[in-house]
């Protein structure tokens, strides 16, 4: 079995958050971790692996600096990274990232593709069923378990305050939720072995079956009006009542002024 994982470098918000003039994240000059949902989804594969023996490919598509996190992923256990990496795909919304990667995935042979639900540092869940779209196969998201058995895999969906249980022949897309499990660390062992490993680096000539006006920012329907980093409260008032009824009064009197009661 052959397993595609899609994996993100995204901002470590710790370290706050910086952006270009055009409005779009300044990654280069931000801290970076591996998006909590894409590790979820590799540690799933992972696991597939350990029982049937199955080869785990990530693929990321970023700076080239994203090779950190494909490194990342090989020392906790994937096999092989590639990186798609090229300046004319800077700056892509939803459909032309899922638009690159899926050019990207067309280079490779596999059965099942695992990504993250979502990333932290756009929050929109559709990349991965938008990939699962241009390449015409199905997709199961909100993965909360997943079970393999021959060429067929059956998912436990998360649904409001119930789940489904979805059964598809593979290949299929799956998007996996952070509760999905606990991912491993990464091994000493491991370690040592994605230092050494060669990374693909992929480019826009690589792409396959991709237009141009579908990559890149030029080729994004969605555009930002306006970015700014996180805008802070004024101080507020500050009252010092005489005594616990006057500060009822008081509060009372604010909360009726606002129409709250």
């Amino acid at each position: 079995m052959k397993i595609i994982v899609c994996i993100k470098q995204v901002p470590d918000t710790k370290g706050g958050v910086k952006f270009n003039p055009d409005g779009t994240l300044d990654r280069g000059a931000m801290l970076a971790i591996m998006n909590p949902d894409d590790k979820a989804g590799l540690e799933a594969a992972l696991r597939l692996k350990d029982q049937y023996g199955a080869e785990v490919t990530v693929l990321t598509m970023g700076l080239p600096k994203a090779a950190d996190v494909l490194r990342e992923a090989i020392a906790m256990g994937a096999d092989k990274g590639v990186l798609v990496t090229d300046r004319v795909l800077g700056g892509a919304d939803t459909w032309a990232t899922s638009t690159t990667i899926a050019g990207a995935i067309r280079n490779l042979d596999y059965d099942l593709i695992i990504t993250g639900r979502q990333a932290i540092d756009g929050d929109t869940a559709q990349v991965g069923p938008q990939i699962a779209e241009h390449l015409g196969i199905p997709v199961i998201s909100y993965a909360q378990e997943i079970k393999v058995d021959g060429d067929k895999v059956t998912v436990k969906r998360q649904y409001d305050d119930g789940y489904h249980m979805l059964e598809a022949k593979m290949p299929v897309l799956i998007t996996a939720l952070s509760e999905l499990n606990d991912p491993r660390y990464m091994t000493p062992g491991g370690i040592f072995d994605a230092c050494k490993a060669e990374i693909t680096t992929w480019g826009r000539a690589d792409l396959k079956d991709v237009d141009d006006s579908n990559i890149g920012l030029a080729g994004s329907p969605t555009k930002i009006a306006r970015a700014s980093d996180k805008v802070r409260k004024g101080q507020g008032e500050k009252v010092v009542p005489e005594s616990p009824s006057d500060a009822v009064s008081y509060i009372v009197g604010k909360l009726k002024d606002k129409h709250v009661i």
